[in-house]
Parts: structure tokens; C-alpha cells; sequence
């Protein structure tokens, strides 16, 4: 999708020295293009069994949610640690320089249940790998991955494929 493409502001040196960060925020601007990205995201997952869209904190949620509404189904938020009021389940995982927890809800996920994981960009997959640990350990399956950008130099989706080999991404750099 080009036109997604094209309305990423490109960001360099953030957060860091060196990182070109493709900013998102612009899509959010325009009302059009947010519905024809979910529209997008509806067709490519079109005939995929999904009971719910879980979301990965904080820029999944953005997308995520107006997709579940779209499709009819369940929206659960993935969230940093300590940010959810009931009980939850977690998942450490590896960063870069440390490690990082992720949860949801104990009741989010009904076993059986086919969940699609989305988030705004796929880089090296450990993020989403963890979310999908987190949606297997309450015995659901991880239908599908949804992004709005991947990183394709990075790697990302051969994690993820141990998972589910169905992984839509819009824009691919």
C-alpha cells in the first residue's frame, strides 16, 4: 500500500543515534486512510477464522481495536507489566540490552479460541513472539499476525513463524 507508505513520517536519529524511526502518528491524522487501513487488514484476513485481536500496547491498540470492531470480535490488550486492574498471566522476554514483561488479563483468551496478534510494526519479532506465548498459555491459538509496517532487514517474521506462517504486513522495507 503506498499510499501507508508515504504517509510515514520518516524520523532519523530517534530514538537513538543511527535509527531511521517510522512514525505512524501521521496515518492518525487522516480519518480516510485509518479506514481504508482497516478495510486493508479486513480483505487480507478474509475466510481466517478469528476469534479475537489482541493488541500490543501501546501503538497495536490503535489499529487493533477498530479491526476487532470491524470484524465483530473480541479486542484484548497486551500490556507492560503492571498496567492491567485483574489478574494476569506474564511473559519475560529478551531485549536488546536486558529483558521485558508483557501481560493480559488470566480470562482474556478461552481455550480454542483463534487469536490474531496485531502491533504497528514487526522489527525483530520478540515482542509479538512473547504475545504469542502469552495467548498459548491460555490454551488459544495464534491464528494470524498483523502489522502496519515490518522491518524486513531485521528478521522479525522467521521468529514468528513458529507460531503462524500468516503474517500480513502493509508496508515491507
Amino acid at each position: 500500500m503506498d499510499i501507508v507508505r508515504n504517509a510515514i513520517r520518516l524520523v532519523p536519529d530517534f530514538p537513538k543515534q543511527g535509527i531511521l524511526f517510522k512514525d505512524i502518528t501521521p496515518l492518525l491524522h487522516n480519518a480516510e486512510l485509518g479506514s481504508e487501513i482497516v478495510d486493508e487488514f479486513v480483505k487480507r484476513f478474509a475466510g481466517v477464522k478469528l476469534d479475537a485481536i489482541a493488541g500490543i500496547e501501546s501503538r497495536g491498540f490503535l489499529f487493533g481495536y477498530a479491526l476487532a470492531l470491524k470484524m465483530g470480535v473480541p479486542f484484548i490488550p497486551i500490556r507492560k507489566s503492571g498496567k492491567l486492574p485483574w489478574k494476569t498471566v506474564a511473559v519475560e522476554y529478551s531485549l536488546e540490552y536486558g529483558t521485558a514483561k508483557i501481560e493480559m488479563h488470566e480470562d482474556a483468551v478461552k481455550p480454542g479460541w483463534n487469536v490474531m496478534i496485531h502491533d504497528d510494526l514487526l522489527a525483530t519479532g520478540g515482542t509479538a513472539a512473547a504475545a504469542a506465548k502469552l495467548v498459548q498459555l491460555q490454551g488459544g491459538n495464534v491464528a494470524a499476525f498483523s502489522f502496519v509496517v515490518e522491518l524486513d532487514f531485521l528478521k522479525g517474521r522467521d521468529v514468528l513463524n513458529q507460531y503462524s506462517t500468516q503474517i500480513v504486513s502493509l508496508v515491507r522495507d
